[in-house]
């Protein structure tokens, strides 16, 4: 597994407190951490997880090392 490489991650804020993090290249993994610092490292350690599971199992290994945007739409500005 490379030490380099990057995914991109979505940080959701819960009504409770915390984080639930997402991880868009990699299907089905998520985590949450009570606060930032907490949801980043759980964040790593998921992804850790689920790269060394892919491994094993001979699958592809996705990163999200080439230059990405990320935005989002408003839909309503969009039908203005």
């Amino acid at each position: 597994m490379k030490s380099s490489s990057r995914f991109n991650v979505i940080f959701k804020p819960e009504p409770e407190g915390g984080f639930t993090v997402l991880v868009p290249s990699l299907p089905g993994c998520v985590t949450y951490g009570k606060n930032l610092k907490e949801a980043k490292k759980m964040a790593a350690d998921a992804i850790i997880a689920y790269l060394t599971s892919l491994k094993k199992h001979g699958d592809a290994i996705p990163s999200d090392d080439s230059d990405v945007l990320i935005s989002s739409i408003d839909l309503a500005s969009v039908n203005a």
